[in-house]
């Protein structure tokens, strides 16, 4: 088998050629070691002009286009594009990131600035509002958000004079922002009449509230305040792109070629034409300034860096170059010498020198070159052009040797035969000339077997053959130099080829993803030494495989850089160098090859962090070269915790079923049962997917989860308390250091965190928003205030919270695969690991992001499946539990050694003081030294070592270990069983709690006159429970299929179980022991149900649509009712045991008589007359009421009468248990309700005695045992439930004025179209007064009568200067409550009415307001704190209707 491994070299970014000058402005700045910092493509480069030497910024996944400068100048902020944009925060000494800011932009980030002191960060959005974000950029945190402009904003800056204060430009506009708690307010520059109204392109704050700002016609604009007050006309023949102020002055650079310096009155003090200088060429541009004491940074369109000494400005010193505008497509490298050629659409050819990192010699041709090649003695240097033209060229002068057209389409890829005596030249038009080299380049021969443009060649090394690559993916081969195609597989065998840049062919058939496009790999080069071959495609990965690489799906390691396609790559001629070159970034990357004997002295060199993996094993591969998984975890990785309804889903599921409501609400309805019931015990524990997730609290109770249900045992009075916050399964939990709160995650379309304290019950802190269908791991950090979790999306996103706050610090998308644990580390709580399938992660926090590396094995083996982590005892070790038993001992992110700790998966760790302790599938608990060289000591969960206090039986000798946990001088186990056992350190095991093992549960009988009951499950075991004090199993067996109904006799002696293969038992009760066993039917048995009485019939209803009566006493059927069109899913006998009745899934209710089976109509008021020896069934008019408003989503999937026929108890599938009074009459009965299980609740019954209602959970597998409440007889605690959900409206009782007002729709108003028809022109745009008679009738007032008007005609018409508010008439008392106060000890009065706050002095009768609201005030609250005097808060209705905007105002003030 072809080794599919990646290679074990690798290659390291060493130089980048490139400046982005294009579409981008004020991006290259000065750092505080005098370095010069800038960005190309998806690289952050800083570049020391002292050493000449490179250090690069990786974090980025695509294009970075802006970049910003922290006033200490060592932090660089960079903004990026993408569907989801990100802002890296970095330093510019170790290339690291600080902080990463995201989820808040689409599309990119246009624009970056940081304020005075550093502390904030505000970044403007390429979306369509350009939306502008103020950041808290070390906590990653948004502070405020606004839409910034209709149009583009270019320029962005903070007025470093006057605090919270920013001034964003851009096309036709500028504006003045105001930053207020957290509501940013833009006020538009006026233009008047000092200037035409056009785009501003830069901008600078000065102090005094002014305002440069540079703008398209090359003027410069001066603002005060947000008034246009002069401009500096001509300061440049052009637009002036960059501006950018220091402490003497001010330096502006424009598309005219020219930097000027201005001082801080913005004086000139003198002009800088770089077109003049020597460097200098027409049409130069200038993109980006930067001026730090005598010298000056300039930054070209054409992708040039410029550094100008001020006191010799005509000699500016040329730092970089790259390639301007256009796609980059040729690349070929000198065959003897460290030299690279590139040739774009430029039309330049440029020679690069891989050892001095410099351009060397730059020629232009008349075309846009498009391919390159370099002749075998180094000599000539062949372009291949767009028009189909190719020239030749003499490498030492660039002087033109040839110039031949014989092809119209571009020419895409030409090669010289390695004797130097040939040129090949592939062109689109599907065909490959060859030209004699030493006959001055005529043409000799012609391939044309191709039906697609030619891509790629490769020669043989003796020059006879040429192997081609085409646009479709062929591969042909031609004999040289005739061009005759060469079809015979015999004649090509033995070829020896002297290059392979070809993509498709056997040896590297493993390049290709699996599912992917024949064109996305644009460049292959192998490097046959070192047995290795590089790639580059469309997605901007440069990537390294071995060659040869046969098999589809290869690994490889890739490298990040080039943000959009990469379409060249070489080895340089002696393979120290890759060169890679990106076609729309149009930048060459140089890399050094660093092969595997180097690597392993490097090993201790971490490797460069990014928020993408570079040094990736990842491939598209099936990866049939990996370890089976473990069946359980593989079992595991197979549950989804999707749901078709999650319980956020009701209220609008409601709304939707709104008329059915309405009339109901019309009819009187049946009051809810005045009796309730309360959870008193639950048998049951979540072990089969959950780890970890059991603890001692503080005074020695334990806590764990089942169904959705948090249980906080005391085993010594064997006694549960519940916490019932969660409305679905709970599949996490994590205990606070101090053992006191506990962390619970939940399932949900939302779902939710809960922290809550274990001694009250109470919760402290409820965390949602940020975790889609489900939360899988969470852990609290050593100082208990910062809680980590991991969601069970498709990206499995962790989340680090302060949680006591409910804030989210920083969030990361964890890995496409399951994540099982996240551990924060107890001595940095920045520092996380996170564990899962084939996944061991360290991550730490860089402001609202987290920057991960992935755990370096090195030589140790692959990366496992991991199943549980936990830290050592410094800040660096820490250790894992794989899933084939060992124990991974990792320090920093470097595995050091590995160590057998058990036979299959180690599900669970825990750090002692000294030593650790583990648990395994093997079902072993084993006790290590601190260093896990010793196994001290190991308990095996047998039944022989059970204790006799043991609450249960033991399913099995070693089952699968889940969770550890140690305290009190004991270990705890929870087992993938259900079963939670106490081990001493001495050897006996008690086993405290158990419940159902993993598959669903239906089966559910009580006994008819003891406190016990049976169930039976998927799990293929039938259970008795003993529902008195002791709580606990009584007798288990094993069945040899799962059952999914269960009946004790009349007697009780007798258990009848059915089964899902269609067979039923009947066992003895006792002994579960077999007494007779019977199959006449293929499909699950859904209910079974002895006749009253002495039980002489026995009714098996199945899944066939059928039931069969059996006699008991002689074994033999005796009946079969037949008629039911869909299976059976309730069944009820009369009293006398003559009559059953039958519920179908096809919601049919049908008679059936005994023993024979014939059916039966039995009109509904008969049929409440028939006494019936039990009630479960669901349908029928004495149950209309049980059935939800939403019916057709959810089924009511069980119900049980009580004995004395008062109180109907019901489970649906939406987890809730509900309450209703017998008979249910009418529909949508009012109900009490209960949330305890997770989902669907299969089953219910009441005892013998009605004390205890008892419940079985579909998927959660628990047992509940709820104790009834007789109205009356209860204490006055709270009451666990909802009491219905039927909202209060339709009971009545509300006042009409409070009707009235419930009914007020606020939104209306504000999405209609406008109340009165607008027409006319916006005052400011028009161009004359208009004449009275012209006016648009706007008044809603009558017309003046005649007489008045005829005055008016003699005066003078004063221009209306402004109108100030003088008196409000009106309050708003109609709909608004407390909205009237005293301020100033009782001298004012506060109050609001329209849009307006108003302070009335009651001394002297006159008013003020505030007037900033602009839509009706609805609230008002006056602080009364006395440190806040006179802050009043007040809310208004907007447009856009969830955002309330809250303006504070300080009253007597304004």
């Amino acid at each position: 088998m072809a080794d599919r491994s990646a290679p074990s070299c690798h290659l390291r970014l060493e130089w980048v050629y490139g400046y982005r000058g294009h579409q981008c402005r004020n991006n290259l700045y000065y750092t505080a070691a005098k370095e010069i910092v800038y960005f190309v493509a998806g690289v952050g480069v800083v570049y020391s002009p002292r050493e000449h030497r490179q250090k690069f910024y990786l974090g980025h996944q695509d294009d970075i286009i802006s970049l910003a400068l922290h006033p200490e100048r060592v932090l660089v902020a960079t903004g990026q594009v993408g569907k989801e944009p990100y802002i890296c925060v970095w330093d510019s000494y170790t290339v690291q990131t600080v902080s990463v800011l995201k989820d808040v932009h689409t599309h990119g980030i246009a624009c970056l600035a940081f304020d005075l002191d550093g502390q904030r960060l505000v970044s403007v959005g390429l979306d369509s509002k350009n939306t502008v974000c103020v950041w808290d950029w070390r906590k990653g945190k948004l502070l405020s958000m606004a839409p910034g402009h209709t149009d583009r904003i270019f320029d962005i800056s903070w007025d470093l004079y006057q605090p919270n204060k920013l001034v964003s430009c851009g096309v036709k506009h500028i504006k003045f922002w105001s930053l207020c708690g957290n509501s940013l307010t833009p006020k538009r520059g006026v233009f008047g009449k000092t200037g035409d109204l056009q785009t501003i392109l830069c901008l600078a704050c000065a102090r005094d509230e002014v305002t440069y700002s540079g703008a398209l016609n090359g003027d410069i604009y001066v603002w005060k305040g947000i008034n246009l007050v002069r401009t500096i006309q001509g300061a440049h023949a052009a637009g002036i792109f960059s501006m950018n102020a220091c402490e003497e002055g001010f330096a502006t650079g424009g598309r005219d070629g020219c930097v000027r310096l201005w001082d801080l009155n913005f004086k000139p003090i003198t002009v800088i034409d770089l077109r003049e200088t020597d460097q200098g060429y027409k049409g130069l541009s200038v993109r980006s300034v930067c001026w730090r004491g005598d010298h000056i940074l300039v930054g070209t369109q054409d992708s040039e860096i410029f550094e100008i000494v001020v006191h010799e400005r005509n000699k500016p010193f040329l730092i970089m170059q790259g390639h301007c505008e256009g796609e980059l497509w040729a690349l070929a490298v000198h065959p003897t010498k460290p030299l690279a050629m590139t040739g774009s659409d430029d039309r330049s050819v440029r020679i690069w020198s891989l050892i001095d990192h410099a351009l060397i010699a730059r020629c232009n041709m008349e075309e846009p070159i498009r391919c390159a090649a370099v002749s075998t003695d180094g000599i000539h240097l062949a372009l291949g052009m767009k028009d189909g033209s190719f020239t030749v060229l003499r490498v030492r002068d660039m002087t033109e040797v040839v110039h031949i057209k014989d092809r119209k389409e571009a020419i895409h890829e030409l090669k010289y035969s390695p004797d130097g005596n040939f040129l090949a030249v592939g062109s689109n038009d599907s065909s490959v000339d060859i030209y004699g080299v030493v006959q001055r380049y005529k043409k000799v021969g012609e391939c044309i077997g191709s039906l697609s443009f030619i891509t790629h060649m490769d020669w043989s090394s003796d020059s006879k053959y040429l192997q081609t690559n085409d646009g479709n993916g062929k591969r042909l081969f031609y004999r040289m130099p005739s061009g005759k195609e060469v079809t015979s597989k015999e004649e090509l065998k033995g070829v020896q080829w002297a290059s392979w840049t070809c993509v498709s062919g056997l040896e590297v058939n493993g390049i290709w993803p699996k599912y992917s496009d024949i064109n996305d790999i644009n460049s292959v080069d192998a490097n046959f030494i070192g047995q290795v071959m590089v790639t580059a495609d469309d997605y901007g990965i440069v990537k390294l495989f071995r060659y040869p690489c046969l098999r589809k799906g290869a690994k490889f390691k890739k490298y990040l850089g080039h943000s959009a396609h990469v379409t060249n790559v070489r080895w340089s001629h002696d393979h120290q160098w890759v060169v890679s070159i990106g076609g729309a970034d149009h930048s060459v990357f140089q890399w050094k090859f660093v092969p595997d004997r180097k690597l392993k002295d490097s090993l201790h060199i971490a490797p460069q962090e990014s928020l993408v993996d570079s040094n990736s094993d990842d491939s598209d591969s099936d990866q049939s070269d990996v370890p089976e998984l473990d069946s359980e975890i593989e079992q595991e990785t197979q549950i989804t915790y999707r749901r078709q309804v999650y319980k956020e889903d009701l209220p609008q599921l409601k709304e939707q079923c709104k008329e059915k409501r309405k009339s109901a609400a019309s009819k009187r309805r049946e009051r809810a049962p005045g009796n309730s019931i309360r959870l008193h015990f639950v048998h049951g524990y979540r072990g089969y997917d959950c780890r970890s997730n059991l603890f001692y609290t503080q005074t020695g109770e334990i806590v764990y989860h089942v169904a959705a249900v948090g249980v906080v045992y005391n085993r010594q009075q064997n006694t549960q308390r519940f916490y019932l916050g969660h409305d679905d399964d709970i599949l996490c939990l994590a205990i606070h250091p101090l053992k006191d709160y506990v962390a619970t995650g939940q399932v949900g379309r939302d779902s939710s965190i809960h922290i809550w304290d274990t001694e009250t019950i109470k919760p402290l802190s409820v965390l949602k928003g940020y975790h889609q269908y489900g939360v899988c791991a969470v852990d609290f950090s050593a100082d208990g205030k910062r809680l980590a979790s991991v969601g069970i999306d498709d990206n499995h996103t962790i989340v680090l919270w302060d949680w006591k706050k409910g804030e989210k610090l920083s969030a990361v998308r964890g890995s496409k695969d399951k994540i099982f644990v996240v551990k924060i580390n107890p001595y940095m709580p920045d520092k996380l690991t996170t564990v899962g399938i084939k996944h061991m992660k360290f991550w730490r926090r860089a402001g609202g992001g987290l920057i991960g590396r992935k755990g370096c094995i090195g030589t140790l083996g692959r990366t496992d499946t991991m199943m549980c982590a936990v830290y050592g005892w410094t800040e660096e070790m820490a250790f894992s539990g794989t899933s084939t038993g060992d124990v991974c001992i990792w320090r920093d992110v470097f595995l050091i050694k590995t160590v057998k700790a058990h036979d299959g998966p180690v599900f669970s760790m825990h750090a002692l003081e000294k030593g650790f302790v583990t648990g395994g599938k093997d079902g072993v608990v084993a006790l290590w030294d601190d260093t896990f060289e010793r196994c001290l000591k190991t308990y095996a969960i047998k039944r022989a070592a059970l204790a006799p206090g043991s609450k249960g039986l033991l399913l099995e000798d070693n089952p699968s270990i889940r969770a550890i946990s140690l305290g009190h001088g004991h270990i705890l186990v929870g087992t993938k069983n259900g079963e939670i056992l106490e081990v001493d350190k001495s050897g006996p095991i008690t086993l405290l709690v158990q419940g159902h093992m993993e598959g669903e549960v239906w089966g559910l009988a009580t006994h008819p006159h003891l406190p016990i009951c049976a169930t039976v499950s998927d799990d293929k075991t039938l259970r008795i429970w003993d529902l008195s004090p002791s709580h606990c199993m009584l007798a288990v067996r094993k069945l040899k299929k799962g059952g999914r109904c269960c009946c004790f006799s009349p007697d009780g002696k007798a258990l009848a179980v059915g089964l899902n293969d269609g067979s039923f038992l009947i066992v003895n009760a006792d002994t579960l022991e077999d007494l007779v066993s019977f199959q006449h039917r293929k499909d699950v048995i859904s209910e079974i149900r002895f006749s009253p009485g002495a039980g002489k019939y026995l009714a098996v209803a199945s899944c066939d649509n059928f039931v069969d009566i059996y006699n008991v006493m002689s074994s033999k059927r005796v009946g079969i009712c037949k008629g039911a069109s869909s299976y059976i899913t309730h069944m009820d006998w009369d009293i006398r045991g003559k009559l059953l009745q039958v519920n179908t899934g096809a919601k049919e209710q049908l008679f059936f008589e005994a023993p024979r089976g014939k059916k039966q109509t039995i009109p509904s008021l008969e049929v409440e007359k028939i006494g019936w020896a039990s009630w479960t069934s669901v349908l029928g008019s004495c149950c209309e009421g049980i059935w939800p408003i939403i019916g057709e989503v959810t089924d009511v999937t069980a119900s049980c009468l009580t004995s004395d026929s008062k109180v109907l108890a019901t489970g649906d599938d939406f987890g809730f248990v509900k309450l209703f009074r017998y008979p249910a009459k009418g529909k949508f009965g009012k109900f009490k309700r209960y949330v305890a299980h997770s989902t669907h609740v299969t089953n219910v019954r009441w005892t013998y005695d009605d004390s205890l209602l008892v419940t079985v959970g579909g998927a959660d597998t628990s047992l509940m045992l709820w104790t009834y409440e007789i109205e009356g007889h209860r204490d006055s605690r709270q009451c666990d439930s909802e009491e219905s959900d039927l909202d209060s409206e339709e009971d009545g009782g509300y006042d009409s004025d409070v009707t009235r007002e419930n009914e007020i729709n606020y939104t209306i108003k504000a999405l209609s179209t406008n109340i009165r028809p607008m027409f006319g022109i916006k005052p400011h745009l028009q161009q004359k007064e208009p004449t009275l008679d012209e006016r648009p009738p706007v008044s809603r007032a009558l017309p003046q009568p005649e007489k008045l008007q005829t005055n008016n005609v003699g005066k003078k018409k004063r221009p209306i200067e402004d109108l100030i508010l003088e008196l409000v008439f009106g309050y708003r008392g109609k709909d608004c409550r407390n909205n009237v106060h005293y301020l100033n000890d009782g001298a004012d009065v506060i109050y609001h009415t329209a849009s307006i706050g108003i302070l009335y002095n009651v001394a002297t009768g006159s008013q003020s307001f505030y007037q900033e609201h602009n839509d009706d005030i609805l609230c008002l609250t006056v602080n009364q704190h006395p440190k806040f005097t006179n802050i009043v808060a007040t809310g208004q209705e907007t447009q856009q209707i969830c955002q309330l905007q809250l303006l504070l105002f300080m009253c007597g003030m304004q």
